[in-house]
C-alpha cells in the first residue's frame, strides 16, 4: 500500500481583496508605498533604544567583550518594525574568498556576501558581510561560512535603516 496518496483534490483559487483593506492583491514585487503613518510608526520604532536583553556578548581580543545581536533577533526585530510582509532579502553577490587546507585534514573557507534588504515601497539597502568555516570535510566549511557570511551581511544591512 503505497503511504502517499497520489491523487490530489482539484480545487478553484480565486485571489480576492481581504476584507478589511481597500487594496486590490499586490505581486509582492511590486513596490507599494508607505501611508504617512506607516512612516511615522516606522521611523519611531527605528529610533528606539536596542532592549538590552536582545544584546549576546562573546569574547573579543585582550579579554574584550564584544556585544551582538543574534541573527534570529534581527530578523524578528525587522519583522516588528517593517512587518513581516513588508521587507526582503536577497543575496546579491557570493566570493570565494579562500580555501586552504591545514594540517589534520581540516579545511578552511573565507566568503564574502553581499546582501540587499528590499521594503515594500522599494526602498533598499546593500552591504556586505564576511563568514569563515574549519572543517574536516570541505561541504560543511563552505556551509558554515556562507551562512555566517550571510548573517553577517543581513545585520549590517539591516542597521543601516537606523
Amino acid at each position: 500500500m503505497p503511504m502517499f496518496k497520489t491523487e490530489e483534490p482539484q480545487t478553484s483559487i480565486q485571489q480576492t481583496p481581504h476584507p478589511v483593506s481597500s487594496r486590490e492583491p499586490t505581486s509582492p514585487c511590486t513596490p507599494r508605498p508607505y501611508t504617512i503613518e506607516e512612516e511615522k510608526m516606522i521611523q519611531s520604532l527605528l529610533n528606539e533604544k536596542l532592549d538590552p536583553q536582545l544584546v549576546s556578548y562573546r569574547p573579543g581580543p585582550g579579554h574584550a567583550r564584544i556585544a551582538y545581536i543574534e541573527g534570529r533577533q534581527a530578523i524578528s526585530l525587522a519583522n516588528d518594525i517593517f512587518g513581516f510582509n513588508g521587507w526582503s532579502s536577497s543575496v546579491k553577490e557570493l566570493t570565494i574568498d579562500f580555501v586552504n587546507e591545514v594540517p589534520g585534514g581540516k579545511v578552511q573557507v573565507g566568503v564574502s556576501v553581499l546582501l540587499r534588504i528590499t521594503l515594500k515601497d522599494g526602498t533598499y539597502r546593500e552591504d556586505i558581510g564576511y563568514g569563515a568555516g574549519e572543517f574536516i570535510k570541505k561541504a560543511d566549511a563552505f556551509q558554515k561560512a556562507k551562512k555566517e557570511a550571510t548573517t553577517d551581511a543581513l545585520k549590517r544591512t539591516l542597521r543601516s535603516f537606523a
